[in-house]
């Protein structure tokens, strides 16, 4: 992680401030995790999910951004088909995530001319991201509990869409899954020393945020020759 956090000093740090675009804000929504308990629906906002975001505006169809996001993840087997329910199982966890990467926008992003600007978005790059390691507990009536904090990767894959408001100020909506490198969000995987597994464990969890970003933007005209 401090090689993620040294990329992210870098890339907002490494020019003159005063020659480049730069937007700062916050996002906040909704969170849901997709695994091996409970609901089985991709985009189900169950709890909240807030951080922080900024971005270095290259040019008029890309930004490198980078961001910060807490997120509950919460399901309930009540929740999911028959052969879930029965099975009973629940659990809470929460992700605090590093992300930096490339958002590409789909149209022209310039914002010195003082007309509105709107125009739909993708994001990728990289994820790190700490979270509770689970399992199922049997001496807590299988009860699925943590048994130790860890970090792991995951590759965002976000669509959203932007529009200024006013002079200085970004409004967007966003979906961002996130495919994790672990399956053990949910407890469904966990250390040989901790218990066995259930589910289908070929395959990884994911969580997704589901919510609006408010962010300022400052900055003179960049030089986009560059790159």
């Amino acid at each position: 992680m401090r090689y993620l956090a040294s990329f992210v000093l870098i890339l907002f740090f490494g020019q003159s401030i005063t020659s480049q675009t730069y937007e700062v804000g916050l996002m906040v929504g909704g969170s849901n995790y997709i695994g091996d308990v409970g609901s089985t629906y991709y985009i189900s906002p169950n709890a909240l999910a807030i951080g922080a975001i900024g971005k270095w505006n290259r040019s008029k169809r890309h930004a490198f951004r980078a961001s910060f996001l807490y997120a509950n993840l919460k399901s309930n087997d009540s929740r999911g088909d028959d052969r879930r329910v029965q099975r009973g199982f629940s659990f809470n966890n929460s992700v605090k995530e590093l992300s930096a990467g490339l958002e590409f926008n789909f149209w022209d992003w310039f914002l010195y001319d003082g007309q509105s600007q709107f125009t739909p978005y993708l994001y990728t790059g990289l994820t790190g991201f700490n979270y509770s390691a689970k399992a199922v507990d049997p001496n807590n009536g299988n009860q699925i509990s943590s048994y130790s904090e860890k970090w792991s990767a995951a590759i965002p894959m976000v669509v959203g869409i932007k529009k200024t408001i006013g002079r200085h100020w970004v409004l967007g909506a966003e979906i961002g899954a996130r495919y994790t490198f672990t399956d053990n969000l949910d407890g469904s995987d966990p250390d040989n020393a901790f218990g066995t597994g259930f589910g289908n464990l070929d395959n990884n969890d994911w969580y997704v945020f589901t919510g609006i970003t408010l962010s300022y933007t400052w900055g003179r005209i960049p030089c986009y020759c560059a790159f």
